[in-house]
């Protein structure tokens, strides 16, 4: 549906900072659910944070850590990633809604997802 650009990953020590970008071609991108995910090896993909409107929503885990934005008019949304620690090491994916969405499916499950990016990689160091 939407095709995705990441960029921004890379490694850093324990307690530092990086900002995820990821931009998207969809000329109705401010409509758009998007949201990042994040996989580890051998990990399933989880959920990380997501923006719907204005409205956004993260896991327990990076909750005052991380910040999920959006500048619709650069079709980018964005992961502030601040005090980073070992176990946020994964590679990170955002994510973009199908154009149809069941609603009973979460906002937080990929399946609710058409279009994902190619995945950067977090390392963080202690």
């Amino acid at each position: 549906q939407v095709q995705l650009v990441e960029s921004g990953g890379g490694s850093v020590q324990a307690g530092g900072s990086l900002r995820l970008s990821c931009a998207a071609s969809s000329r109705t991108f401010s409509r758009n659910v998007m949201g990042w995910f994040r996989q580890g090896p051998g990990e399933e993909r989880e959920f990380v944070a997501v923006i719907s409107g204005v409205s956004t929503y993260y896991r327990d885990s990076v909750k005052g850590r991380f910040t999920i934005s959006r500048d619709n008019a650069k079709n980018t949304v964005y992961l502030q990633m601040n005090s980073l620690k070992p176990e946020d090491t994964a590679v990170y994916y955002c994510a973009a809604e199908r154009q149809y969405v069941p609603g009973s499916i979460r906002l937080d499950t990929p399946a609710r997802y058409g279009s994902w990016g190619q995945g950067t990689q977090v390392t963080v160091s202690s």
